[in-house]
């Protein structure tokens, strides 16, 4: 713990109470977020308390529900407005930048990062900067540590198995534009995208994806707070990430 860590949970246990950040302290201590499910070995932080489910219902939380709804309304609007800009502006198209490694037939359009909405994105796609924005950016719903984006495979592009960074985020699919051939796999469970729809997803267990089919596969993906963490939490999480990457920069 940096001074700049102490201060701040010092600060937020100052405003909520001494136990309002209990969790996030346990995940700090040797050992932290206690026994781990199997196929949430590969993660790096566990927060403990947190219900160990891959799969969780996209309208089953009251939190996430509204930009679920939202985004599946909006869906006839943002499929074409991505048509529009997968033929007119491919320039702003690049290969994912995943924490693991960088893939060139796994392209990617962010609407959110780096804590912030990406300006350049709100004249190519409106319809889903606009959603998110008001949606998730405004509502305090999106995770800031992590970001938004359209999500396109390419015919025969595949996912490796992986886990990702940690469990107090949760990973909402938009199913925009989606071929036969493709699916997803979490914690050994594999399901089908259905386009207009959403899936939601614990991103802590090891999942992977693939397009075998003979055109991209587009989903709009928006990185949420897991619904079962509090503010106080938020605030602390936002802190200490925060500041580990500004020692050791992203990861």
């Amino acid at each position: 713990m940096t001074p700049e860590m102490e201060n701040a949970f010092a600060a937020i246990r100052g405003e909520y109470g001494a136990n309002s950040i209990r969790r996030v302290e346990l995940m700090l201590e040797p050992g932290g977020g206690g026994p781990r499910h199997p196929l949430q070995q590969g993660a790096k932080w566990i927060l403990p308390g947190l219900s160990p489910t891959p799969w969780h219902d996209p309208r089953g939380h009251p939190e996430p529900a509204p930009v679920v709804e939202a985004l599946e309304a909006a869906h006839p609007a943002i499929k074409e407005e991505l048509a529009a800009a997968w033929s007119g502006h491919r320039e702003a198209f690049s290969g994912y930048e995943h924490y693991l490694t960088r893939q060139e037939d796994w392209q990617a359009l962010y609407l959110y990062r780096g804590g912030g909405l990406v300006e350049e994105s709100a004249g190519i796609v409106p319809t889903a900067y606009k959603v998110l924005d008001e949606f998730a950016v405004r509502t305090d719903k999106i995770c800031p540590l992590l970001e938004c984006h359209f999500s396109t495979l390419l015919p025969g592009a595949s996912i490796a198995p992986h886990c990702d960074l940690w469990n107090f985020s949760i990973n909402l699919h938009l199913a925009v534009d989606i071929p036969d051939g493709c699916g997803i796999t979490v914690a050994g469970e594999t399901r089908s995208w259905v386009e207009g729809e959403c899936l939601l997803f614990d991103y802590s267990f090891e999942h992977e994806a693939h397009n075998g089919g003979d055109r991209p596969r587009t989903c709009l993906l928006v990185d949420l707070w897991h619904p079962e963490t509090t503010g106080p939490e938020r605030q602390a999480l936002t802190a200490l990430i925060s500041e580990i990457r500004r020692f050791m920069g992203p990861g």
